[in-house]
């Protein structure tokens, strides 16, 4: 939800209140203050005086609060300062992600947003609340980044982090829009989770992509259907890719039978693979029963084709990319989050 730029003023001076009410004998006073040549002024300037403080906070608001709007806002208050001499700078939104509160940190300026997170430190006053939830989120801006061809995108930056590519060379990749790669790589960098110089853009925090990304996933985005085999997954999952292959119907194991043969380590005894198209000719193949409780087999339709890119070969059986497989086993009930940090840790923090 985007606020109008004079109900966050009014919401501002309201925030601004409630914070500091706490503090003993304060008087807190909205004034008007002139542009200086350059034609600046800061957005709301509130006096407040007490005991023993005398101070104005000059406020600086965005209707995000990801770090390069945070960034943009400190900058300006660093340029103000100047002009109001002892002067206390505070960065105002809906919602200032932590990342943009680490920004304000960084350069000994407050922060404030209307969800309820502050941090603000002057003249003895010190003031910190986190993890109030974000009460303005966006979800339009989330179901876009999060959107199936959208996140095709996501992948093409997750499989080669360091790596510096062009709108066009994505859009061509994974079969997308130049258009669509535009607006995800702007959500990135508003995020500041993507570095800019003359050969291209790359990704520069893959782990916090990676870590929101599966904060709005589930596997079962896919369609699900779950079976029981007779044979173990030693035996059902090579037969599985030998018909797939024959019939040339794309494929990849995927969750548990995927992080087996990424990390050995990980142990399991149900098998799961993504199918494309109907699974009834393989179904009758491999002799599976479609249970409701039970299974040990569940094949999945995937809700895009993007489950497939960068796939990768063991012993001439293919499985999904350690991406799709974390994603997956986070969101998997049981031991899931257990295979999933594995994953993690052994293949895809190492590959990058």
């Amino acid at each position: 939800m985007k606020l109008p730029l004079n109900e966050l003023i009014v919401r501002a001076e309201e925030a601004v209140r409630g914070a500091l009410q706490g503090v003993p004998g304060l008087k807190v006073t909205r004034i008007e203050t002139p542009r200086n040549q350059r034609g600046e002024r800061p957005d709301l300037v509130i006096e407040i005086t007490g005991p023993s403080v005398r101070r104005l906070l000059i406020i600086e608001m965005r209707a995000r609060g990801e770090p390069r709007q945070a960034r943009e806002a400190v900058n300006q208050l660093l340029r103000l300062r100047q002009q109001y001499g002892d002067s206390y700078g505070i960065f105002l939104a809906p919602y200032v992600s932590p990342r943009a509160a680490e920004v304000c940190k960084a350069e000994d300026v407050g922060y404030l947003d209307l969800s309820g997170n502050c941090r603000l430190s002057f003249d003895g006053i010190f003031i910190e609340r986190e993890g109030k939830p974000n009460k303005f989120a966006e979800k339009r801006d989330l179901g876009t980044l999060y959107s199936p061809k959208a996140t095709r995108v996501l992948r093409v930056l997750l499989s080669e982090p360091g790596r510096y590519w062009k709108v066009v060379e994505v859009a061509e990749t994974v079969d997308v829009s130049l258009g669509l790669v535009s607006n995800v790589k702007k959500l990135l960098g508003d995020r500041e989770w993507l570095r800019e110089e003359k050969p291209g853009f790359t990704l520069s925090r893959p782990s916090e992509l990676l870590a929101e990304w599966s904060e709005n996933y589930s596997f079962r985005q896919n369609e699900v259907r779950d079976y029981y085999s007779l044979e173990s997954p030693a035996k059902l999952e090579p037969t599985l890719a030998e018909i797939c292959v024959e019939r040339d119907i794309q494929y990849a194991l995927a969750l548990f039978s995927a992080a087996a043969r990424m990390a050995p380590a990980v142990r399991y005894q149900r098998s799961f693979a993504y199918v494309e198209g109907p699974v009834e000719n393989i179904t009758q193949k491999l002799g599976l029963k479609e249970v409701t409780s039970g299974a040990n087999v569940t094949l999945l339709n995937p809700y895009d084709a993007g489950v497939f890119f960068d796939a990768r070969d063991f012993d001439g059986t293919r499985t999904v990319s350690p991406i799709q497989a974390y994603l997956d086993l986070v969101t998997f009930r049981g031991r899931g989050e257990e295979a999933a940090a594995t994953i993690l840790k052994e293949v895809i923090e190492r590959e990058w």
